[in-house]
């Protein structure tokens, strides 16, 4: 009674632009988690560099080391997606144009 799914169905041109659950919202929900898991992290490997150093800026040179590893991550991710979409849409557009 469950029939296979088809992968051609989410590129229906009538379902163009739906929100699709799990797809592009997943991803952007994990990350939202990556960007603050790698916050997480460099804090945590400031505080202990500078429990072992003596010193006491390395936890802020974290914040701002994993804010930045963070936010070039999600740059990465959103020029990605942009060429993705922006590939499909000529794929698309050439097909049109072919028929």
């Amino acid at each position: 009674m469950n029939e296979p799914e088809d992968p051609s169905r989410d590129q229906h041109p009538a379902r163009e632009g739906r929100f699709k659950f799990g797809g592009a919202a997943g991803g952007w929900a994990g990350a939202g988690f990556q960007f603050a898991g790698t916050i997480i992290v460099f804090v945590f490997l400031g505080q202990w560099l500078d429990r072992k150093l003596g010193t006491g800026w390395l936890t802020v040179a974290g914040v701002f080391i994993g804010m930045t590893g963070g936010i070039y991550s999600m740059y990465r991710r959103l020029m990605a997606e942009q060429k993705r979409e922006e590939d499909a849409r000529h794929s698309r557009d050439s097909s049109r144009r072919s028929k």
